[in-house]
């Protein structure tokens, strides 16, 4: 019997789709594209509120235990910009993802990296920072990198969409974004399956 091949998701709330009506969020949408035999398996691990130094410290704890050695298994990064809001600096946040990384490779999970959108409570030059610490720690590492913030800056519709929710995540609209990038950053090609399966 084949195994499914397992993507673990480990993150924020951006990683849990919080705010999106349809209960997707960026990962259901980009899951919903990625059609393979047999099905992938997702292992969705959000924890809310979470910066780099926090996700450093737990992800192992909850995904080794999830590991099949009968197929592969990869490691999805979703970072959000909770980094900001506890005061870390850029530099300790590349320490911490470089060691996250490493870990990763290791283990063999053969990390892909989505950066932090946008957000309207926050510094865009902070933000920015953040966003190309966390490309170059990747870049070095030969890990791919979903920029979000770039393309997403002065984005009409994301705008909107994340006035509308008054909060740290968008809404629908919002992860619908998120997710269309990051199906054309790298996604098909990571996982090993061609544009048309994803369509």
């Amino acid at each position: 019997m084949a195994h499914n091949k397992r993507i673990f998701f480990v993150g924020d709330e951006l990683t849990a789709g919080l705010g999106d009506a349809r209960a997707l969020g960026w990962v259901g949408r980009v899951l919903a594209r990625s059609v393979t035999e047999p099905p992938l398996l997702p292992i969705v691990l959000p924890f809310p509120g979470e910066n780099i130094s926090g996700l450093l410290s737990r992800w192992e704890t909850e995904v080794v235990p999830r590991l099949d050695g009968e197929t592969e298994n990869r490691l999805v990064i979703g970072l959000g910009s909770h980094d900001i809001d506890a005061g870390l600096s850029s530099a300790r946040s590349r320490l911490y993802l470089a060691n996250l990384l490493d870990n990763a490779e290791r283990m063999q999970l053969s990390p892909f990296v989505v950066g932090p959108p946008p957000r309207p409570d926050c510094s865009t030059r902070k933000l920015a920072e953040l966003s190309a610490s966390y490309a170059d720690v990747c870049a070095r590492r030969s890990a791919p990198y979903v920029d979000l913030f770039t393309p997403l800056l002065h984005h009409e519709q994301w705008n909107t969409d994340t006035s509308l929710s008054g909060s740290y995540t968008p809404l629908q609209t919002g992860y619908g974004l998120m997710a269309w990038i990051v199906l054309h950053n790298g996604w098909h090609r990571w996982l090993g399956i061609s544009e048309r399966e994803e369509s």
